[in-house]
Order: structure tokens, then C-alpha cells, then sequence
């Protein structure tokens, strides 16, 4: 099959007439990127392998904003006010545009029922406090009962498991899978379940409460102190100050529990995750375990030896809920799920649930939010995670570069030390945790979104991980919005509201872009070129190497050159630059990060670099495949050389 791919991909360079998306020099109308784009009647889609060649596409909705096409976005607004996305949103024509994408899993943001506002006692599901909830929507990351889903997304709350149901269904037949969160730190304060199987008890239901901690515990406990409810940031009052019967600054929890972020106090901080209760995995309150540490060669061993390591071995009571939880969903068609701040959970928990996963569901994708990069290792190899948030070291330092203080090179200074990993660090340009990119605080006041351009081509294209793209970022979404409790910069996860690039996209629930301005269809358009190639050229499974240059010159809009020198110069330090290659297929990719001024470069290959790629010698052409121009790469026996003319912001992708 993989020899078939590359016959296809070769007949697609040799055919190709291909979409020009690139960025140039001459002004563009205000509203419009300044890109062009050839027309033709050729189509990646026609013109690529059926299915992708194995690196996969994460795209993530936040499921209640998605398909919302209310536009009223009044700061803490009702459900009623702001309206709400739905299950049913998710039509086959809204799934084949995110499939557009080269997506391959939808993560879809906040299914498991958490704690509202909004009143559903009319389906027997108690309010919850707005004290101990964070905006009118909650936060998905508080979750209340594990085996249901959150009512706002039905359109029938007394039948909205059956309609998640329906719509896993709906994704598979879509020809993707799905992704949910599973957030073992912590659950919500008031957590109860309606929805559990009769042999599963409630966590904490059969805690003794008179101790700190207890091995089987699910909670920790402020032993003799009741909770009480955190003194508010100047000007913060709950729901905007909407009267509520239940907004009294009180909340019974006697005794008062450690929050989720591991704060000890009766009383946390506002700042704290007053709204969760941390979980206990058998670590005790001095920072020892109480539980058989797994041998360091398991670092070495197949999931099967994972698996029978802890068959006969008696693990905290939490671990049993969790492998019971995740084992319902799977059961219920779900195909992975993404594990909130998993680091705060203990490495050999994760040994226990993830080998239990892949013996039940082999293909299971489990993903993890990790920051320390001296774990990494540990959490893949110890915890059997198949991909890693890669934030700190990759997207910050990507951040930096498309906000002008960092150099291109580091990262391929992060890539040398990720070699042996570097299939498991998942890469994204946003999150629901991170600022959008055309956010005033990003990149909005320099580059908007075009500087995500750029971005996307490394991001993407530099490794074999996964790439991540979070709903409304393709086309240039920038999170103004102040809906409540939410931070404006990161579209809000707290409240209700309607996203309003992604909306013009959905076009009333047509999901054909109808309403885009024609910059924002232009970068959608990038983004799915882009992602493509990520997901179907063979190149992308293979090797990586960085490549640096020779001649730098610089010219402003009018052609004057500016700056001339060495490699590591200014010019140098806004490029970023490697080869992705497999067998005979050769990818060379380059982002100039560089806002206002074209540059012309010599691009060097050395005899080293020759000899790896396997290249011949004489005039060999290459075709960008992000304009569908040819490129000339000129080789001897001890040198490649090739001319090259990049405007701002501005990538290529050649095919050698």
C-alpha cells in the first residue's frame, strides 16, 4: 500500500498545476491578506492518496461554541441570551468540512457532564452553586458525573446520552474518531452521578472522612474545617451580578476538601480551582506512595507486560474508577481521549489505565497535558501516553519566533533533543488554554493571522508528531470577545457566546464559508493545503534535517537591499528551514517570519546532506507546492545550491 502511495504522490507531482497560496509584497485591500492564489481545475483532493499516510490530524471544538449561531455575546449571558451549540450541529456537512482539514480525530472539548447554571431540574439534575462554578456555562474541566454528558448540548436533555451517541456515530461514518477529555486530578465539588452503572459508587461516597488521607480515599480531607467559599477579586461578583437563590457566598463541604490544584486550605484562593476537589491516587500528603512503583525497565516493556504487572497488584480505589470510566466510553464507541494536566496524576496510575485502554482498544489515542520536559520520557515510555502536549519548549519557542523575540534556530535545538521522542510531542499553534493567534496579545498588532501562516508550515511539517488545530483558528478567529468570565485573547471556555470568524464559516448551519471575507476563505484554504501535505505525504513519516544558509540579502518593499552577510545575521534569524525525506521522496520546507521586508538567500546543501538525501548531480527542479512554482537546485559532487526569493510571512514547500 505504502508503494502505491508514492506512485500516487508522484503522479501528483508530475500532473500538478496546484493552488498558489502565498503571501506577497505589494499592498492588499484592508480587509484581505496579501496573498494570491492561481486558479485551476485540479484539486489536492482528487489529486492525493485516498487515505492519510499515518501522521494524524487533531481538530478541536469546543463542542457548546461550535455550532452556536447566536451573535448577541452579552457578557454573562444566558443560555437563552447567547444561545448554545448542540450535538445535532454536527450535521454530515459540518463533519466533511472539518474533514477538509486533513483531520483524522475530532476532539470534541467538554462532553462529559459538568457543572451549569442553567436550571435541569426537570430531568432530576440538581443546580449547581455559582459559588463553586467558574461563569454561567462552567468549566468543562469540572466535571459532575462521568457516565453522562452536559444537558446544554442535547436537544432533548432527557435523552442527551443517546445523542452523543448518535453523533460518534455520525464521526465514524464521517470517516474520523473521537476524542473527549478525561480529567483524573480533579472533579467538581458537588461531583454526583446520575448516570452510573449500579455496581459504581460516587467518588468520595465511601471515603472516612475523618482522616486526611486514607489509601482508598478518593479525597483529602481539611480534617475539622468546613469549606468556605473564596474572598473574590476586586469587582468579581458571580454571574455579573445576577441575582441567583444560590449565590451566597456559601457552599456545604464539611469537612472542607484539598482543592484541585492541591491548595490545602478550608478556604482556597480565588486564583486556586476552588471549583474542584483534588483526586487521591494513593500519594500520600508527605509526597510518598502508597502503591507498588513499576521497575524503571518498564520503561522498555510492550503494553502486555504493563498489563500484567498490575493484575494481582491492589491499587488505590481511584485508579478502579478511572479504568471504569474510561472503559464505559469506550464501550460506548469513543476511540481516545485527552488527559487534562496529567502530570499531577502519578506516572504508574497512567501505566495501569493506558495498558488497560490498549488491551480493551489497541488503536486507542490517548493524549496527555504535560509541561515538564524532564518527563516526557517518563509519561511516554513509564506511562504508555501516545502523544505530549510539546508547549513548553516547541510552541513557546515558536511563539516567540512569530512575535520577533527569538531566533528561528532554536528550534531545531529543541528537535536534536526530542530525536528519540519526537513522533509523541503533539504540535499546535492554539488551545483552549492558549491566546488565539490574530488576538491583540499575540500576534494581532503585528501579523494577525497571517503570521500563523508561517507557523503552520513549521509546526506541521517538521516531525512525525500529530498536529493539533483548534476550531475557528483556520480562519483567523481572535477571541475579543468579553463574555463574562473568560479572558478575552482565548475564546472563553466559561461562558455562553457565538465565535464569530468561525460563524461567517458556518454560514447559518451551511458550513460552506458563505459569510468568510475573502482573506479569511484564502487562509482556510492555506490551512487545508497545509494540512494535507501533513497528512498525506509519505515524506512526513520519515527523516528530518535542518538546513542553514549562505547569503543573506534583505530588501525593503521597493528592492533595496538592506542587509547582506553570513548565516545567523538578522536576515537568518527569521527563517526556519529543514528537509523532510523517506525513500525517494524529498520535501524542503522554509518560513520566513520576517513582517515587512523580502528576502532573498543562497540555500546551501553541503556533501554531507547530499549524500543523505541522495540527490544526483546536475540542474535538479523542484515544485513549491504551496504556489506551484518551479525552483532550481543546482548539484555538484560537493555542493547544492539553490536562489531563492521569499516575501513576508511567506513559505515554501518543495517537492525535490
Amino acid at each position: 500500500m505504502f508503494a502505491t502511495k508514492l506512485v500516487k504522490w508522484n503522479h501528483y507531482i508530475l500532473s500538478i498545476v496546484i493552488f498558489a497560496v502565498t503571501t506577497g509584497c505589494s499592498p492588499a485591500p484592508k480587509d484581505e491578506l496579501t496573498i494570491q492564489k492561481q486558479q485551476d481545475s485540479m484539486t489536492i483532493e482528487n489529486l492525493l492518496p485516498v487515505k492519510p499516510g499515518g501522521k494524524p490530524v487533531v481538530y478541536q471544538v469546543f463542542t457548546r461554541l461550535f455550532g452556536n449561531t447566536n451573535t448577541t455575546n452579552t457578557p454573562w449571558g444566558t443560555i437563552q441570551e447567547n444561545g448554545v451549540g448542540k450535538f445535532s450541529d454536527f450535521t454530515d456537512t459540518a463533519l466533511q468540512g472539518i474533514k477538509e482539514l486533513g483531520t483524522t480525530h475530532i476532539w470534541y472539548t467538554g462532553v462529559p457532564h459538568h457543572n451549569v447554571i442553567t436550571d435541569y431540574s426537570a430531568y432530576g439534575i440538581s443546580h449547581d452553586d455559582p459559588d463553586v462554578v467558574k461563569g454561567r456555562a462552567g468549566s468543562p474541566y469540572a466535571v459532575k458525573d462521568y457516565y453522562s454528558v452536559n444537558p446544554d448540548l442535547a436537544d432533548d436533555p432527557a435523552k442527551r446520552l443517546q445523542e452523543f451517541e448518535a453523533l460518534i456515530a455520525r464521526t465514524h461514518n464521517n470517516g474520523m474518531q473521537v476524542i473527549i477529555d478525561i480529567v483524573p486530578n480533579h472533579v467538581a465539588r458537588n461531583y454526583h452521578s446520575l448516570a452510573k452503572p449500579e455496581a459504581v459508587s460516587d467518588f468520595g461516597a465511601q471515603d472516612d472522612k475523618t482522616l486526611e488521607y486514607a489509601k482508598d480515599n478518593n479525597f483529602y480531607y481539611v480534617v475539622g474545617q468546613d469549606f468556605q467559599v473564596p474572598l473574590p477579586l476586586d469587582g468579581y461578583q458571580p454571574l455579573g451580578g445576577d441575582s441567583d437563590p444560590m449565590s451566597d457566598r456559601k457552599f456545604a463541604e464539611s469537612p472542607a476538601k484539598w482543592t484541585g490544584n492541591g491548595s490545602r486550605k478550608a478556604q482556597p484562593h480565588f486564583h486556586d480551582w476552588y471549583e474542584t476537589v483534588k483526586v487521591n491516587y494513593g500519594v500520600k500528603p508527605d509526597g510518598s506512595y502508597d502503591f507498588e512503583r513499576l521497575p524503571e525497565e518498564y520503561m522498555q516493556f510492550e503494553i502486555q507486560q504493563h498489563a500484567k504487572f498490575w493484575q494481582d497488584k491492589q491499587v488505590p480505589d481511584s485508579w478502579r474508577k478511572f479504568r471504569d470510566i474510561t472503559h464505559y466510553w469506550l464501550d460506548k464507541g469513543v476511540d481516545g481521549f485527552r488527559y487534562d494536566m496529567a502530570e499531577m496524576v502519578p506516572v504508574e496510575f497512567w501505566s495501569y489505565l493506558n495498558s488497560s485502554i490498549k488491551m480493551k482498544k489497541t488503536e486507542a489515542f490517548l493524549l496527555a497535558e504535560v509541561y515538564n520536559p524532564d518527563l516526557y520520557r517518563q509519561y511516554i515510555q513509564l506511562g504508555k501516553m501516545d502523544y505530549l502536549y510539546d508547549k513548553v519548549e516547541f510552541y513557546d519557542s515558536l511563539k516567540a519566533i512569530m512575535q520577533g523575540t527569538e531566533k528561528g534556530r532554536v528550534l531545531h535545538q529543541i528537535q536534536a533533543g526530542h530525536q528519540d521522542i519526537e513522533q509523541h510531542m503533539l504540535h499546535f499553534l492554539e488551545n483552549h488554554d492558549e491566546q488565539r493567534i490574530a488576538s491583540d496579545d499575540f500576534a494581532g498588532k503585528v501579523g494577525g493571522a497571517k503570521m500563523g501562516m508561517p507557523a503552520l508550515v513549521v509546526s506541521a511539517l517538521i516531525s512525525r508528531s500529530p498536529t493539533l488545530l483548534y476550531f475557528g483558528q483556520e480562519v483567523g478567529e481572535d477571541g475579543s470577545e468579553d463574555l463574562g468570565f473568560g479572558d478575552p485573547s482565548r475564546t472563553s471556555i466559561f461562558d455562553y457566546g457565538g465565535v464569530p470568524a468561525h460563524q461567517r464559516w458556518m454560514n447559518n448551519g451551511k458550513f460552506d464559508g458563505g459569510q468568510l471575507t475573502a482573506s479569511e476563505k484564502l487562509l482556510r484554504s492555506f490551512y487545508a493545503d497545509v494540512m494535507k501535505i501533513s497528512a498525506f505525504h509519505p515524506a512526513m513519516l520519515g527523516e528530518y534535517m535542518p538546513v542553514n544558509f549562505k547569503q543573506i540579502q534583505v530588501a525593503d518593499a521597493r528592492g533595496n537591499e538592506t542587509v547582506k552577510g553570513q548565516s545567523g545575521i538578522e536576515g537568518a534569524d527569521k527563517l526556519v528551514a529543514f528537509v523532510r525525506y523517506v525513500e525517494n521522496q524529498r520535501l524542503l520546507v522554509i518560513s520566513h517570519f520576517d513582517q515587512k521586508q523580502t528576502i532573498n538567500l543562497a540555500l546551501l546543501l553541503n556533501q554531507e546532506q547530499l549524500g543523505i538525501l541522495g540527490l544526483n548531480t546536475g540542474t535538479l527542479v523542484g515544485v513549491d507546492l504551496l504556489t506551484g512554482t518551479e525552483q532550481t537546485l543546482l548539484v555538484n559532487e560537493q555542493l547544492g545550491k539553490m536562489q531563492l526569493t521569499l516575501a513576508p510571512m511567506q513559505s515554501m514547500v518543495i517537492q525535490l
